[in-house]
């Protein structure tokens, strides 16, 4: 339990200490202090347990989550189109404005999933783009 493993103690709630509950009735302080000590020598292994816990839930949600991703990549000469982001979209245009723009072609490899493109007049775009802003241009 978190508090358990944060405090080293399972906590006592006020209620069970008014109400005269056979937990509050037995307890010994000469016993308790023993086994106090008995289970802070095994919170350390406790932490570790829920930490590996953690890491494997993590592992695993990381491994369902990239079964669904698809992979794509653009070699160089590649025909592309670029998403239209927020800032470049014709207003005027409203709800039917384009969403791709391009065709542009791929002009060198910015490594991580980001490409160099030119246009089809060969003037190149002042940044790279990021693989999740282009698609094919024959799909």
């Amino acid at each position: 339990m978190p508090f358990s493993l944060t405090y080293g103690v399972e906590a006592v709630i006020p209620a069970k200490v008014k109400l005269c509950s056979a937990r509050v009735t037995g307890f010994d302080s000469d016993e308790n202090e023993e086994l106090m000590a008995r289970e802070l020598n095994l919170l350390e292994e406790h932490r570790g347990m829920a930490t590996i816990r953690l890491a494997e839930y993590q592992q695993k949600l990381a491994q369902r989550y990239n079964r669904a991703v698809k992979r794509r990549e653009f070699a160089m000469g590649d025909m592309v189109l670029r998403k239209v982001v927020g800032n470049t979209q014709d207003m005027s245009a409203g709800k039917l404005a384009p969403t791709w723009e391009g065709p542009y072609h791929v002009t060198a490899i910015a490594g991580a999933g980001a490409y160099y493109l030119e246009d089809l007049e060969e003037k190149p775009l002042p940044r790279p783009w990021n693989v999740r802003n282009l698609k094919n241009f024959y799909q």
